[in-house]
């Protein structure tokens, strides 16, 4: 038997409707479904009305160019542009990277719901902004003098979690973004081959630096697509990181500005690269309460939901969801976790769609893609 919780109650928003940068947007109801015969309750699953209402966040972002912060370093007066002269496929959602996963939700959404509102709207701002032109310009942007590094690597594992839909998704359109953003792709993919033999040490922050988030995606994209390089690369540099840790001090967590859980995103990296049996074996040393079927995890809580640092603790919470479903899947002795990752989406979801720009502009990709990790959930 099963029900519906409402959480969310707000009014339906053409997508073409414009909203000032520093005013909420109003969209529709997201719904949780949940089963009274399953153990694991409140599990959130998108519907047609929670898709049409967090699409309008990428929606009103990603040719939205101010404000912006553009991480640049300036090595002359000829490197002073807009952010859309600098990034024309990528310039819009206040930074580089929230740009790039806020393409990649309209492409997730679009690939599970095509009879989405404005779809075929949709379909054109995706191919007028991912275009062969623009992505060219981007990849020249690499090439500068001063720009080798830049998003290393969390705009670079969120760039090829958008050529990884792409390439799933079985739709003409897809294939034109697919081969338009190809030569990005390519670049993204050689410079975490040339990176990783590299970095001597991880980096275990729980912000866009961590290394364990960064190698997920990329791994992720390496199995889709058949890269073997990348993919046993990545594999060796995780086992070189992170096999011999234990005793991951997550009670530690989370940390005032975290969006990710530099325990639990270790972990989730650990079960992709692990054979079942090690990885079980890995993980009872590194965090041995996960185990415990009265394991808690307080939610991250913001104070303040107009600063653009404290509103990161929605995302960790979201962060958090995606790493245990990880972790849990396909181990019926961590079901349990599952719980405590419904409990984190179901938490934040019902913030994310009313929120102040300083939020709106990245939390619905993190929410998207935490809600997409309870699929196989049952």
């Amino acid at each position: 038997m099963k029900k519906t919780i409402i959480l969310v109650f707000l009014m339906v928003l053409n997508c073409n409707t414009k909203k000032e940068n520093n005013q909420p947007i109003e969209a529709d109801v997201i719904t949780v479904s949940t089963s009274q015969s399953s153990p694991i309750l409140g599990i959130p699953k998108l519907d047609i009305k929670g898709t049409n209402t967090l699409a309008q966040l990428p929606l009103h972002c990603i040719n939205t160019e101010y404000p912006n912060k553009l991480n640049q370093t300036i090595g002359s007066d000829e490197d002073l542009k807009s952010p859309q002269e600098l990034h024309p496929a990528f310039y819009g959602c206040f930074d580089w990277h929230s740009s790039v996963h806020g393409h990649w939700s309209l492409v997730s959404l679009l690939k599970q719901f095509p009879e989405i509102d404005n779809a075929d709207a949709i379909k054109n701002q995706l191919l007028n902004n991912i275009s062969k032109a623009n992505i060219e310009a981007e990849v020249q942007y690499f090439y500068g003098k001063h720009n080798a590094s830049y998003e290393r690597t969390y705009g670079w594992a969120w760039l090829l979690k958008l050529a990884e839909e792409l390439h799933t998704w079985d739709n003409e359109t897809a294939r034109t973004l697919e081969s338009n953003l190809q030569p990005l792709t390519d670049l993204i993919v050689d410079k975490y081959i040339e990176f990783l033999p590299k970095l001597n040490y991880p980096i275990r922050v729980g912000e866009h630096t961590n290394t364990a988030f960064g190698l997920s995606f990329a791994y992720d994209y390496a199995s889709t697509v058949n890269n073997e390089t990348l993919k046993s690369l990545i594999a060796k540099r995780a086992k070189d990181f992170y096999l011999k840790d234990a005793g991951c001090p997550i009670t530690w967590e989370p940390s005032g500005f975290d969006f990710l859980s530099p325990c639990l995103e270790e972990a989730a990296l650990m079960k992709r690269v692990l054979e079942t049996e090690e990885f079980k074996v890995w993980l009872n040393a590194f965090l041995p309460q996960l185990k415990d079927k009265n394991f808690t995890l307080e939610t991250g809580v913001v104070s303040d939901r107009t600063d653009g640092k404290l509103v990161h603790l929605d995302g960790v919470n979201f962060s958090r969801a995606w790493s245990l479903n990880k972790i849990s899947e396909g181990l019926p002795e961590y079901n349990h976790l599952k719980n405590i990752a419904n409990h984190h989406i179901n938490y934040s979801l019902p913030s994310i769609v009313g929120d102040s720009y300083e939020g709106g502009h990245w939390l619905g990709s993190f929410a998207i893609y935490a809600l997409n990790s309870t699929a196989k959930i049952k």
